[in-house]
């Protein structure tokens, strides 16, 4: 097994994951099979419980874990689907030692950070390592070098490099260059990160750097000589375009040849997929426009994976889609912004917890259904959907869900029968992957092209099943199920209205957008062709 294991500098949100995402595409071009950990040196279990504000959106795999959104990149990038295990936390590591401890595994040993703490990180990377099967395992150590937290990370990762044969463990360091009121590139940060670094016993063969603009000779020459690394080991991370971009940039560097020369790694395969993909992005010309309608729209990671799936199905229909955030309150405090929502070609109603901004994000979905604009409905989305028609088509007055309105005289959404009674928050919902039969003919068979999906979940209330005869008899269809719980909402005589109770962004891909997103594109853009009259 080969390890790439990547560290940050001077401050947290460099880009670490986008970086070892990248890195790890180009190996994966190479022809190598490549996986990915990340490392959250947090004392949470898992990301499941966190506000999106903390770490942006909440990425759910395909065995349910909830993590960090860097393995989405990953998963993105590599065209891969990682576990639970791929996302190591220092809640996991603690609360598996401490288990040990009391059924005492250790023997009657005071039990250490090292070499216990240590030694359980070293074990889990290694077993994820090997099960997964890969040729290359990348590591990213969330935080920053000289956190606290990070410390019995490193220190493992130390051990690692003592342990492995040189060949096959490389050490790379994210840092950032910034620059003066001159527009001069600044190097201090980043030679005091790598000094702490190496006060650790860690030394980087590769420094990578992260600045606005591309990194000046004079600048490349600092970090080279200050931080102890041949000038061609210090790549130029500069802000590129677009995420789809850095592997290409990184590429061009040499990156790639230089880790395969250390790793003693040799491949005469290259794959141009990810090159001619960023190639069709670039090229199209047609825009679109898009209004996401959520709570959490001051922070675009909150929804990361499905600006990222918006941007697949723009690439697969040749159309750049422009992303308007609207706040679901200002609906609610202003109802009559609904109407700006004419200017749109799609409106999407994101997944989401709690009452806040319900009532504004139902504006939003009955204005796409009265003025019949493509409509795209994800988890709550699709609840708020069902809602909205129960109570205006239906006439099934104050109907709701019982997770706003516990009194509601018609829950037309309630709580998932395993959840009655639940009292831990966290990783006790309907997570990770379900199976769904879809309806002949409809519009869900037609997407996917299949009558059989599976698809990732993350929910605890559901369309209540004594509700879908009577809802049915007005027009919606429910096109996908999984024995009586409704996964696909329809309503098949709109352009497109299309709403899941499952989460299809986060199994979409660039250059294998998933099919609901790539429907909603389509949609989009034929719509915007009819207004324009062509």
């Amino acid at each position: 097994m080969k390890y790439i294991v990547v560290t940050g500098g001077v401050m947290s949100g460099l880009g670490k994951g986008i970086t070892i995402a990248s890195i790890g595409r180009n190996l994966k071009n190479k022809g190598y099979k490549v996986t990915a950990i990340k490392i959250d040196p947090y004392i949470n279990i898992d990301a499941g419980t966190m506000s999106p504000y903390q770490h942006g959106e909440v990425f759910v795999l395909r065995d349910g874990g909830e993590v960090d959104l860097d393995l989405g990149n990953y998963e993105r990038f590599l065209d891969t689907e990682l576990t639970r295990d791929h996302n190591l936390t220092t809640g996991k590591v603690y609360q598996e030692v401490i288990a040990k401890e009391r059924k005492g595994d250790y023997l009657g040993k005071t039990v250490q950070i090292i070499p216990h703490i240590t030694n359980e990180i070293k074990n889990r990377i290694r077993k994820v390592a090997a099960r997964s099967g890969a040729d290359i395992c990348l590591i990213e150590i969330g935080g920053t070098v000289g956190d606290i937290e990070s410390m019995p990370f490193l220190e493992a990762v130390r051990q690692m490099h003592r342990e492995e044969p040189a060949e096959n463990i490389i050490f790379i360091h994210v840092t950032l260059v910034m620059e003066d009121l001159q527009g001069e590139q600044k190097t201090k940060p980043s030679q005091h990160s790598v000094k702490e670094l190496r006060a650790l016993g860690l030394s980087p063969k590769v420094i990578v750097a992260r600045s606005k603009i591309p990194l000046q000779e004079s600048a490349k020459e600092k970090i080279a000589l200050f931080c102890d690394v041949p000038q061609e080991l210090v790549i130029s991370a500069y802000d590129a375009d677009d995420i789809y971009d850095v592997p290409l940039v990184i590429e061009e560097q040499g990156l790639t040849t230089q880790l395969m020369k250390h790793l003693k790694l040799e491949s005469c395969v290259e794959d141009n997929g990810w090159r001619e993909m960023v190639a069709r992005m670039k090229s199209t010309t047609d825009k679109v426009k898009l209004a996401i309608v959520g709570k959490y729209t001051n922070l675009e990671d909150s929804y990361l994976s499905i600006l990222e799936a918006v941007k697949h199905g723009g690439i697969d229909n040749g159309c750049r889609v422009e992303v308007t955030m609207v706040e679901a309150e200002t609906l609610e405090e202003d109802p009559a912004e609904v109407e700006k929502f004419i200017q749109f070609d799609g409106i999407l109603i994101p997944g989401g917890f709690g009452g806040r901004g319900t009532e504004g994000k139902m504006l939003a979905i009955k204005f796409a259904r009265e003025n019949n604009i493509p409509f795209l409905g994800i988890c709550l989305g699709m609840q708020l959907a069902v809602i909205e028609f129960a109570r205006n088509v239906v006439k099934l007055e104050h109907a709701n869900s019982t997770e706003f309105d516990e009194d509601t005289p018609y829950p037309v959404i309630d709580l998932l029968p395993e959840q009655t009674g639940v009292a831990d928050m966290g990783g006790t919902m309907r997570l990770g992957d379900y199976e769904a039969i879809l309806k002949e003919g409809s519009l869900a068979t037609k997407l996917y092209g299949t009558n059989y999906i599976v698809e990732r979940h993350r929910h605890r209330y559901e369309v209540n099943p004594d509700f879908v005869d009577r809802l049915e008899s007005f027009g919606i269809v429910f096109s996908g199920k999984n024995k009586n719980r409704m996964e696909i909402a329809e309503i098949p005589d709109k352009r497109f209205f299309f709403a899941s109770q499952f989460h299809p962004e986060f199994r979409s891909r660039p250059g294998r957008p998933s099919p609901p997103f790539k429907g909603l594109v389509r949609a989009m853009c034929k719509y915007r062709k009819e207004r324009e009259g062509q």
